[in-house]
């Protein structure tokens, strides 16, 4: 499949989300921000792909991951295409005249460094779309909390941010004001962890230009869909985010498609700030194998080399 084909198919998902708006059907912007949250290590292209493809999918991976973790794709299921990087290697001008001049780094100068030199279509399959061992069950929210609340409040601290709590900024249930966030006192965890996503959202997006660029409206939306991307992202029941974002850029799908990647950003870097980290185990040097006992969820095909990915 060509570049260009790849391409269209990317913004078709996006505008295929600005008919659904302009029809009235706002689940589907509430189906993409869901992806969002659970894709969120995954570019935006791939993103809005899978989205359009499977809007239900949970946990992608290609034929080979699966298979090695003895599950197999069901005869006559159809490939979630997504966009994987090719790693090629490249020998710079500055290298090749280091064959010819001996220095004491022209041994490394001459090594080919790798690099991204494109990208091709692969296909990706969810769960749902395999059968055979059951998989170890990864720990959900349930509607919990939990340790994110902490983390949060860390990732807050850790951006510069002063964080404070109290009730006479009632009904508001959180300002943010230039490097301050101030939280009504007393609500449940599950709702402070969303107001916080809110508010932290607003400083790291609309301090700078954003802010004269965008309307209110606009500001609020984006930063209440970060929250819903990262509550969703964590197992806790969101809204129904249903906020109309085609009512806010006049049907037009490029400042559209800006937004939602903006807020696709935005949720991704407070996701890999609040997720804890796993326990690295170490492996015998001989074993080449993926070990099925020591779950991970599925590596990212787009993440990987392209000889390692197999359809």
């Amino acid at each position: 499949m060509k570049l260009e084909e790849l391409k269209n198919k990317t913004k078709d998902a996006v505008d295929y989300l600005v008919q659904s708006l302009e029809s009235g059907h706002s689940e589907v912007l509430t189906q993409y921000l869901g992806a969002m949250g659970r894709f969120h290590t995954y570019s935006f292209g791939n993103i809005m792909l899978i989205a359009r493809q499977k809007p239900d999918a949970t946990n992608v991976a290609g034929i080979r991951t699966w298979n090695s973790l003895g599950r197999f794709v069901k005869r006559g299921e159809k490939g979630i295409l997504i966009l994987a990087p090719m790693v090629g290697y490249r020998r710079s001008r500055q290298r090749e005249i280091a064959t010819e001049i001996e220095t004491d780094n022209a041994a490394d100068e001459r090594k080919p460094v790798s690099q991204l030199v494109g990208f091709r279509a692969v296909y990706v399959f969810d769960i749902t779309q395999t059968e055979g061992k059951e998989l170890p069950t990864l720990t959900e929210m349930q509607g919990e909390v939990g340790g994110y609340r902490e983390r949060l409040t860390e990732f807050v601290q850790a951006q510069g941010v002063e964080l404070k709590y109290s009730e006479h900024i009632a009904p508001a249930k959180g300002l943010s004001h230039g490097g301050k966030i101030t939280l009504l006192t007393g609500m449940q965890p599950a709702e402070e962890f969303s107001t916080l996503v809110h508010e932290i959202a607003h400083e790291m997006l609309h301090r700078g230009d954003r802010r004269t660029l965008t309307t209110k409206q606009v500001r609020e939306t984006e930063a209440e869909a970060v929250a819903f991307v990262v509550s969703r992202a964590i197992g806790l029941e969101a809204g129904t985010a249903s906020a109309d974002y085609i009512q806010l850029w006049h049907g037009d799908a490029n400042l559209l498609r800006e937004s939602l990647e903006i807020v696709q950003q935005t949720a991704a870097v407070i996701l890999a700030g609040i997720t804890p980290k796993p326990e690295v185990v170490e492996e015998p040097e001989s074993s080449s194998e993926p070990n099925a006992a020591s779950f991970a969820p599925p590596p990212m095909a787009e993440s990987a080399p392209v000889e390692e990915i197999a359809f």
